[in-house]
């Protein structure tokens, strides 16, 4: 089964990186102008819900971690519900966090949703879009020059080593970028006064169910299994910051 936030991550990466060219822009003018195109488009599609009784329940808790998000960041979070069938939620540069409606019936307690959008404003603050282009773009430039080297379009094994080992190298990427959310996402929360814990009871819960089709927003990462020992790992290792959270889930605040 595949796991948490991310395929939307790099769906986004690829898509800003053909329609704004990087190279003529700072990271900051880049980023400003991802953001702004993004919800230019989710406007125009008409899945931007400026008023649902969901932000009742986000807002609160949205507010809590932007207060400690912002200070790390160039611009200040903003938090919107979308209408999609599928729970999700997505990080684009510029301070913009996009949470799906179905989303806010599918997390059970105040302490999950937390998790997530603590995770999600870490990659605005990792700036991991940007990097994630970057070197993409790299990638891109290196298989295009040892094409031309090896016979280009002809040479089909050169092709498949090429294809493989870019995909190779954008997953151990992946895998990093994730594990430093997670990270920074429980940082966060913590210095919200949430409980980090709720990232751990999320990813239990999936890791003990059989979904034909896993959210979107738990796709194309590290395992579950693997997911949870980093951040008991973490939770261990720094009692000071997380040794007041109860790490039993009866203790987790119901989200409705």
């Amino acid at each position: 089964m595949k796991r948490w936030i991310g395929s939307s991550l790099l769906a986004a990466a690829i898509a800003l990186c053909a329609a704004l060219p990087a190279a003529a822009l700072t990271e900051h003018q880049w980023e400003a102008q991802a953001g702004q195109q993004e919800y230019q488009t989710l406007q125009k599609q008409g899945v931007i819900l400026h008023s649902s009784p969901y932000y009742r329940i986000l807002n609160p808790i949205a507010a809590r971690i932007a207060k400690v998000a912002d200070r790390q960041y160039d611009f200040p979070f903003h938090f919107y519900l979308v209408h999609m069938k599928q729970p999700n939620a997505f990080a684009v540069p510029g301070g913009n966090v996009y949470v799906t409606d179905s989303l806010m019936t599918f997390v059970q307690n105040q302490q999950e949703l937390a998790g997530v959008l603590c995770h999600e404003t870490s990659h605005d603050i990792h700036h991991d879009v940007y990097n994630l282009m970057q070197k993409n773009q790299r990638l891109n430039v290196m298989a295009t020059l040892a094409d031309l080297l090896f016979g280009g379009g002809n040479n089909r094994v050169v092709n498949t080593v090429l294809g493989i080992g870019t995909q190779l190298e954008s997953l151990r990427f992946s895998r990093e970028v994730e594990q430093n959310a997670d990270r920074k996402g429980a940082f966060t929360c913590a210095a919200a006064g949430m409980n980090p814990w709720g990232m751990v009871w999320l990813f239990r819960r999936f890791e003990n169910t059989n979904m034909a089709s896993p959210p979107e927003f738990l796709s194309d990462h590290p395992g579950d299994a693997e997911r949870i020992t980093a951040l008991e790992n973490l939770f261990r290792e720094n009692p000071t910051v997380f040794g007041r959270f109860n790490p039993n889930v009866r203790s987790a605040t119901p989200l409705k």
